[in-house]
């Protein structure tokens, strides 16, 4: 670990130390050792599959998971961008919401319009709090078979858990029809342009019909039962396959024998969303900032903006209007690369932001990160400085993604 950790790939401490620990409104960074009080680390149903691969296990979300296998980080994330890759995602809560008030249930929670989801159709949204702060992101998918599909944070585990519980409990006791159910599925990612070619000879549905954002049922390599969503965390077209978790391994062992495939761990994942403009939960996202200020307003609903009936509405609503104290956004710099709570000045060298996410691009080589500036500054080319080493470097802001994304929308 310690070569990867002084390599120039940014999110070795984040990962190693659980990735979601937020105090006083930041994002933390703490390695500690397992105790005999904690918990021991829980594994996914391919952690076997993982060590006999050569996977670098390591602690992510309560989770041992692979941080990388045998290739190295950046021929990792060159192979997604070039080929397609498979990562375990299994750690994610998947969840069922079903009941003729399902649709009821999520909307009392979340910014987006659920009721508008067709059959199949998914959208990614938030979880906010009375403040308008985010608890979680998720995807939300309508299935055909009369429920919702919900897949969060292994990090906001207990939190989004306790969340949807709570809010089913209070339905069912006025009288709605609504439950929920966790799903115990393995869940693998298979990411990269050739990922649909490399799936479409294991299943018998015609894969250019599964778009963007939307999920099917299907046979997977002769294993039934298999969810198919057309999403993914790296900016690339790809599926994440909901897979009974006693088929997972074998799964993962066909996919694997097409010389398309390579595996791929949380160091690639990192770089790679990082470069497609995603946000990590618990490092630029939290509790303390709002849809508006984490640049996804665009999760809105169009009804639930004019409702305004979704927690936190009252704050965030105004702040779509008026200027912003803090938003965030892209920067790009040549040099050192930027890290993790770097502070952000203006040129007169006044501070006006913090880094939360930052990395060398493998694919623009130069680096990217996202931060939180103050409003007047967030407009796309303003030139800004960044703290880094103690010594103070050139940024711009940036749009975002930084490398654009691939995704299937259309034949």
């Amino acid at each position: 670990m310690q070569r990867i950790r002084n390599s120039a790939w940014g999110l070795l401490d984040l990962l190693c130390a659980g990735a979601a620990g937020v105090r006083s409104g930041r994002p933390t960074a703490t390695r500690r050792p397992l105790s005999s009080g904690q918990e021991p680390l829980k594994k996914t149903p391919l952690f076997d599959f993982h060590q006999s691969h050569g996977g670098k296990m390591v602690p992510f979300a309560g989770w041992s998971l692979p941080v990388q296998y045998r290739d190295s980080h950046l021929e990792s994330h060159l192979h997604t961008r070039r080929h397609c890759s498979l990562f375990d995602v299994s750690h994610m809560l998947q969840t069922k919401i079903f009941g003729k008030d399902r649709v009821k249930l999520m909307e009392s929670l979340v910014v987006s319009d659920i009721a508008e989801l067709k059959p199949n159709q998914g959208t990614l949204t938030l979880f906010t709090n009375e403040e308008g702060g985010i608890i979680d992101d998720l995807i939300v998918t309508n299935t055909s078979d009369d429920y919702l599909y919900v897949v969060s944070n292994a990090g906001c585990r207990e939190k989004d858990m306790a969340l949807m519980q709570n809010k089913v409990s209070e339905l069912k006791s006025a009288g709605c029809d609504v439950n929920l159910e966790v799903i115990n599925n393995a869940l693998i990612a298979l990411q990269g342009p050739s990922a649909a070619q490399v799936l479409q000879a294991g299943v018998a549905d015609d894969l250019r019909k599964l778009t963007f954002m939307t999920s099917a049922m299907m046979d997977v390599f002769g294993i039934p039962g298999c969810r198919v969503t057309r999403c993914g965390y790296t900016g690339e077209d790809g599926v994440e396959i909901s897979v009974p978790a006693e088929k997972a391994i074998h799964l993962a062992e066909v996919l694997l024998e097409n010389k398309e495939v390579k595996l791929a761990g949380l160091a690639a994942r990192d770089s790679l969303r990082l470069e497609a403009g995603l946000c990590l939960y618990g490092n630029d996202i939290d509790e303390h900032t709002t849809p508006v200020e984490g640049s996804l307003s665009w999760t809105l609903g169009k009804r639930r903006r004019a409702a305004m009936d979704f927690p936190g509405a009252a704050i965030v609503i105004p702040q779509m209007k008026g200027r912003l104290a803090r938003k965030r956004v892209g920067l790009t710099s040549t040099g050192a690369p930027i890290r993790q709570h770097s502070l952000i000045m203006n040129t007169e060298g006044a501070v006006i932001g913090e880094i939360t996410s930052g990395c060398p691009s493998p694919c623009l080589k130069k680096n990217v990160a996202m931060g939180y500036v103050d409003g007047g500054y967030s407009k796309i080319g303003t030139p800004l400085l960044v703290e880094v080493r103690k010594k103070q470097q050139e940024a711009v802001v940036s749009k975002m993604p930084f490398v654009p994304t691939r995704y299937y929308t259309s034949k």
